[in-house]
C-alpha cells in the first residue's frame, strides 16, 4: 500500500478533527482517476476513513440530463465542492477526481474546505487523446477527443458532445498547486506514492 499510506495509518488522525480534501485535476485521459483510486486504495488500506468523489459518477446526481454547457458545468463542480466539503466535516479523506477545466471551480473548493489540496496531473494533450482514444464507453462518451477534433475541424455538430477540454476550451493550470504529477513519467504507483508523501506538510497531524 505504500510506506507513506503505512505511515500515515500507524500514525492516526486526532479525535474529531475535521478532515481534508485533495482535488486530481487535469486533462480527460491524463490519468488523474487512477492515480485518485490508488491513493484511495491505499489509504483504505491503512484504516483511514476515505472517500472517492468521482465527477463522471456523481455528475447525473446534480443534473438530471447533463448537457456540458457552461453554465450546468459550473453548477455542477459547485455542487461538487459542497458534497466534498460535508465529507470533510465528518473526519473523512476526501479524493476529489474532476477536471474542472477553469481555476476558478477549483478556487471555490478551496475557500469552502479548510484542509484542501490541489494535485495538478499533468500530461501532454497528445499523450491524453491516445488514452482516451482507448477508452471503452461508459460513464463519459467515448472517442470525445476524436469527435471533438471532428466536429471543429467539419462543423458538423455530435449529439451530446459539449465543450471538450484541450479541443474547444483551455485547461486552466494552477501555478500554485501543492502538488504536480507527471503522468508520462512517473507509474500509478510512483505517482501515489509522491501524492501520500505529502499528506503530512499538507494538512500535519
Amino acid at each position: 500500500m505504500g510506506e507513506a499510506a503505512k505511515n500515515l495509518g500507524e500514525n492516526g488522525q486526532e479525535p474529531g478533527r475535521a478532515g481534508c480534501a485533495v482535488w486530481f485535476t487535469g486533462l480527460p485521459g491524463s490519468g488523474k482517476s487512477a492515480i485518485a483510486q490508488a491513493v484511495r486504495d491505499a489509504l483504505a488500506a491503512a484504516g483511514l476513513p476515505s472517500v472517492l468523489l468521482s465527477m463522471d459518477e456523481r455528475r447525473g446526481r446534480y443534473s438530471a440530463h447533463p448537457g456540458y454547457t457552461g453554465e450546468e458545468r459550473e453548477a455542477a463542480y459547485r455542487a461538487f465542492a459542497d458534497e466534498a466539503a460535508g465529507l470533510t466535516r465528518t473526519g473523512n479523506i476526501v479524493l476529489m477526481d474532476a477536471t474542472a477545466y477553469k481555476l476558478a471551480m477549483r478556487r471555490y473548493a478551496r475557500e469552502k474546505i479548510e484542509r484542501f489540496a490541489e494535485v495538478y496531473v499533468r500530461c501532454p494533450l497528445a499523450a491524453a487523446m491516445r488514452r482516451e482514444a482507448a477508452r471503452p464507453d461508459g460513464l463519459v462518451m467515448a472517442g470525445l477527443y476524436a469527435k471533438a477534433v471532428r466536429r471543429k475541424t467539419t462543423g458538423a455538430p455530435v449529439p451530446g458532445l459539449g465543450e471538450v477540454v484541450g479541443v474547444d476550451v483551455p485547461f486552466e493550470e494552477n501555478p500554485a498547486a501543492e502538488c504536480r504529477v507527471d503522468s508520462e513519467r512517473l507509474s500509478i504507483s510512483e505517482a501515489r506514492d509522491l501524492v501520500l508523501a505529502r499528506f503530512a506538510n499538507w494538512f500535519g497531524k
